[in-house]
């Protein structure tokens, strides 16, 4: 359980997202928790609640408020994850998305590093002698240094034992990342990790000049993924395959599945383009302060219960 000073870290932090949003004009926006229907996701366990479903991200809904015409959106919610456990995941968990209409993957990174920047720059005026607070202005200069850009099969050039196009061949790709990639990506400053093979980014657009390649990106800071965004997939047509290869996927895991969300297919139709990111509050927060488990950020962790 977070005491009185981590609860005022926190809620300071969520105040300069906040700040930072509606200063770009963006509008914040909330969703249901609980839905009949989601995103269809192979590698996401969803927990169920009275025959609905909570959400594990907000993306369906947010997507549907941009089809009637909202422009530039972001929310904080909580989202849910069944079975993710461990020094970085929590079933509960808190997330930040925010969404762009007439943009692509680029603006969202740039918007990432203004992001971080602003925060930092805001956290660091706290009249705090904790020692999160300490870390998290110390981490301000850090911040304000160029960020790195680095193409997936860049990085499993440079740090894997396998190429990508092996990796892939193999089945191998998640393993790979995570045991020999991520931990090198962002060790000073954070890294964008982008340009990912199409079968890695169910939802996001292809690269008009390399249509094996999506416009998706993950933002890594100190080995630890925070952020994946992309340019949004409007093509109905594409996008209601791709969700039948994850049911199948989902079906041959021996999963269960709600089908296809078709109102948001629908409404898909209505957006010319977009981007949209999701990023992780928790571990954030984790990283600005210095903490070692996401369970050390948040107010009520399930050890407290």
């Amino acid at each position: 359980m977070l005491d009185i000073e981590g609860l005022r870290f926190r809620a300071a932090l969520f105040a300069a997202i906040r700040h930072f949003f509606t200063g770009q004009g963006f509008l914040e926006v909330d969703t249901p928790l609980r839905q009949p229907v989601i995103i269809p996701e192979s590698n996401i366990v969803p927990l169920c609640s009275e025959g609905q479903y909570l959400q594990t991200s907000p993306e369906l809904c947010m997507k549907r408020l941009l089809a009637v015409g909202c422009s530039e959106i972001f929310q904080i919610c909580h989202c849910f994850r069944k079975d993710e456990k461990g020094r970085l995941h929590l079933e509960e968990f808190t997330m930040l998305e925010w969404y762009r209409l007439g943009a692509d993957y680029h603006h969202l990174m740039t918007d990432c590093e203004m992001l971080f920047r602003a925060i930092s720059r805001e956290l660091a005026t706290l009249r705090s002698a904790t020692a999160d607070a300490q870390h998290c202005k110390g981490l301000s200069a850090v911040l304000e240094e160029p960020w790195q850009y680095v193409t997936v099969a860049e990085a499993f050039n440079r740090f894997s034992p396998l190429s990508l196009v092996q990796a892939i061949r193999d089945n191998c790709y998640e393993e790979i990342l995570v045991e020999f990639v991520e931990p090198e990506l962002g060790r000073q400053v954070p890294v964008f990790l982008y340009d990912y093979p199409r079968p890695m980014a169910s939802l996001a657009k292809t690269r008009a000049d390399n249509p094996e390649t999506a416009e998706r990106f993950e933002l890594y800071w100190r080995g630890i993924e925070l952020a994946n965004g992309f340019s949004e997939l409007t093509d109905t047509n594409e996008q209601r395959a791709r969700f039948l290869q994850e049911l199948n996927a989902i079906e041959q895991k021996g999963g269960q599945h709600a089908g296809l969300p078709e109102m948001f297919l629908q409404d898909l139709a209505k957006i010319p383009s977009a981007a949209g990111i999701a990023l992780g509050v928790d571990r954030l927060i984790m990283l600005l302060t210095g903490r070692q488990h996401i369970g050390e950020v948040v107010s009520f962790s399930p050890q407290d219960f």
